[in-house]
């Protein structure tokens, strides 16, 4: 006996069995849309480990993650994939043989967000390579043969922000990669150990910021040993940065062909490090930045009488700017001492110290000093040139003088007030005077009575001297002729 069928129960069977069909067909259409190499899971792809000499077609629109790692790939063209895959965000290439990158092979996959193109042949890195990643965040092109890598082979790439080129043969430092403000304003690691880099651009990468130097990794490189090289990684050991602390034993540098750490560079004599403060002029605009291992930190600053600096001005003249920085408007002196930086983050506190030594003298100032001294100096110089040139440069001397005409004495207490080094005063009697003459000495007395100027008898110039005591009688100089008391040889008159 067989059981009675309600044609009822049929009817409801009939929408769960079209949604099953339903079901089914879509999954059989992901089935056949999915590489027979590969392995197929949502929208993953993995065709790894395969030996395939090129990238499978008709790849499913969809795929947000394909893993092409591991096969025997040589070239990448612009025509990879005649599907644009937009939804694709990581793209796994390592482990192949690919020695060429077509400039456009990256333009069906506009939102790529992660390359690894690592442990490949690449020799060159070529201009505007990477242009069409422009929200790609990291790009491993570590183990290959990288030798160059072009100025622009980066060019508008404003997200990434780990690039790793270790393990190539790069031999320049691409510091526009690096230099702030530059192409990559997000880059926090790059990874240019193991390469072939000798020298470095020392005083640039000094300046760099320190979330920048906490991810610039140089060690494993015959980098050239020197003072300057030493003071570099003593600083960055110094601030605990990773780059350093965490490779200490691989940086080393290259001397005599022989390989030397970094940190212990005893032959060269170079001084121990000392971290120096910042200085300032008495009037001086400062800005010193809180110089954190990480960005986007919220800053606090403290003065060296801990109070908290504001965001704006009240009596003083520092405040903090809208990117932590600390700002200093016409410096004081008792501005300097030690400021303090508390800067907090979402999983790291940092805590920084600032020494800031302010001179009591403006920096132009200064320079009016040295000016005016040095103007002094030429005016002594010159004004000693003239008098020289008066003194024996007159065009008048003994031998033009005209007729002798009686002594003035005006004229004599002027010339012995003006040009005269001795005092007006008579040193051989009593303090008398002659009625046309002051009684002075002129430097030194003549070799004897009858000798005038340069040692000759000069007649009609010079009166018996008696031996008697009393008023003495004394030769006579001549009062209108400057060379009868500037002469070679002085006279007693």
């Amino acid at each position: 006996m067989h059981p009675h069928r309600d044609p009822r129960g049929l009817w409801l069977l009939l929408p769960s069995l079209s949604l099953l069909l339903f079901e089914v067909a879509r999954a059989g259409r992901a089935v056949v849309s999915c590489p027979a190499a590969c392995l197929c899971a949502s929208n993953i792809l993995s065709c790894s480990k395969q030996q395939l000499p090129n990238v499978p077609h008709s790849l499913p629109s969809y795929t947000a993650l394909l893993d092409l790692s591991h096969n025997n790939l040589s070239r990448l063209r612009a025509e990879w994939t005649p599907t644009r895959l937009t939804q694709l965000h990581s793209l796994l290439l390592s482990h192949n043989h690919l020695n060429f990158i077509s400039s456009e092979a990256f333009s069906p996959v506009p939102n790529l967000r992660y390359l690894d193109l690592s442990s490949n042949q690449l020799r060159t890195l070529d201009e505007f390579l990477f242009s069409d990643l422009q929200v790609l965040e990291v790009l491993l092109l570590y183990n290959n043969h990288i030798m160059a890598v072009d100025r622009c082979a980066f060019d508008d790439m404003a997200q990434l922000q780990k690039l790793y080129l270790s393990q190539n043969q790069i031999s320049r430092f691409p510091l526009e990669l690096v230099k702030e403000g530059a192409k990559l304003p997000k880059l926090t690691l790059l990874d240019l150990s193991s390469n072939k880099l000798k020298n470095l651009p020392l005083p640039d990468l000094q300046k760099l910021p320190a979330w920048i130097k906490n991810g610039l990794y140089l060690h494993n490189n015959p980098l050239n040993c020197d003072c300057e090289l030493y003071q570099l990684f003593s600083h960055w050991q110094y601030r605990q940065l990773s780059s350093v602390m965490d490779f200490q034993e691989d940086l080393y540098c290259m001397n005599s062909k022989r390989l030397h750490n970094v940190f212990n560079l005893s032959f060269l004599n170079c001084g121990e490090y000392q971290e120096r403060a910042w200085e300032a002029h008495l009037g001086d605009n400062l800005v010193i930045k809180c110089d954190t291992k990480h960005q986007g930190m919220t800053k606090v600053w403290v003065t060296p009488s801990n109070e908290r600096v504001l965001d704006e001005v009240t009596n003083g003249t520092v405040r903090v700017t809208e990117d932590g920085s600390l700002h200093f408007k016409k410096v004081q002196v008792e501005d300097g001492g030690v400021y303090t930086c508390y800067a907090m983050g979402e999983t790291f506190n940092e805590t920084l110290s600032v020494e800031l030594k302010v001179y009591n003298f403006t920096l132009h100032g200064h320079h009016d000093t040295l000016n005016t001294a040095y103007t002094t100096l030429v005016g002594c110089i010159l004004s000693v040139v003239l008098v020289l040139i008066y003194l024996y440069l007159t065009p008048c001397r003994c031998w033009c003088r005209g007729v002798e005409k009686p002594s003035s004495h005006q004229g004599d207490s002027l010339s012995s007030s003006m040009l005269s080094t001795t005092p007006n005063h008579d040193p051989m009697a009593g303090g008398d005077k002659d009625d046309g003459f002051d009684r002075r000495v002129a430097f030194l007395e003549p070799a004897g009575p009858g000798q005038g100027q340069n040692g000759k008898l000069k007649p009609g110039n010079t009166l018996p001297v008696p031996e008697a005591t009393g008023k003495g009688q004394r030769r006579m100089s001549d009062p209108e002729s400057v060379s009868s008391v500037f002469s070679d040889t002085p006279i007693v008159v």
